[in-house]
């Protein structure tokens, strides 16, 4: 089985888990370098997925699958990838508010982050203030990314942002938001940089912040 970029992205996007699997070993048996596989092969055809999510051509449940699917090949290729490999794009800490306990819209776009060649610390729900600075102190992320299901939660986001300032932190990280009440217009209120209303925008508004 002669090694074909192509098919590995076609095997990712149709969310055949074994095939992708089968695909990556044979590459690897052919002495494709890891890293090749991985920007050639998996990370397009995750990418080809997230235009069709947003195009509305694709629903939730293929984009899990297809995660999935990448997810297993990245396990073939994690022994001869180094961690930079794998998450050269950035770190970004991701949470959702104190108050709010709603956690499915977040693992969902932690997990097109990682596919997405992010490395993502995920401080969980109900976060508080102190958590966020903190945790922003200790690993010098990239993004914060915060998430709210309710109106009366996403009014913490703003209180993450001033605590930030005051900790004198503010400058070095930017903050991306998102959830069912969120908008561009409250982000831009709020002063956060980047604003995203669903898993796949996450992963393009996360790249232009760290390129911006």
């Amino acid at each position: 089985m002669t090694w074909n970029a192509s098919a590995v992205s076609d095997a990712v996007q149709n969310g055949d888990d074994q095939l992708v699997v089968q695909l990556v070993k044979a590459a690897l048996a052919q002495g494709v370098p890891a890293t090749g596989i991985l920007d050639s092969g998996l990370v397009p055809g995750i990418q080809r997925l997230g235009a069709l999510f947003q195009d509305g051509e694709v629903f939730l449940p293929e984009v899990l699958i297809s995660c999935r699917a990448m997810d297993r090949g990245v396990d073939e290729l994690k022994p001869f990838l180094a961690a930079g490999d794998m998450h050269k794009k950035g770190r970004i800490l991701i949470g959702t508010v104190e108050g709010d306990l709603h956690d499915i819209g977040k693992n969902i776009v932690r997990l097109m982050l990682e596919c997405g060649g992010f490395e993502v610390i995920d401080l969980g729900v109900d976060v508080p203030v102190a958590s966020f600075v903190n945790a922003v102190r200790t690993n010098s992320p990239d993004i914060l990314a915060m998430s709210a299901l309710l109106t009366i939660t996403m009014t913490n986001m703003p209180e993450v942002l001033s605590a930030l300032e005051k900790a004198g932190l503010r400058d070095r990280v930017r903050v991306m938001i998102g959830g069912a009440p969120i908008t561009r217009e409250y982000a831009d209120q709020i002063g956060a940089e980047g604003f995203a209303p669903d898993c796949a925008s996450a992963v393009i508004e996360a790249e232009r912040l760290v390129k911006a």
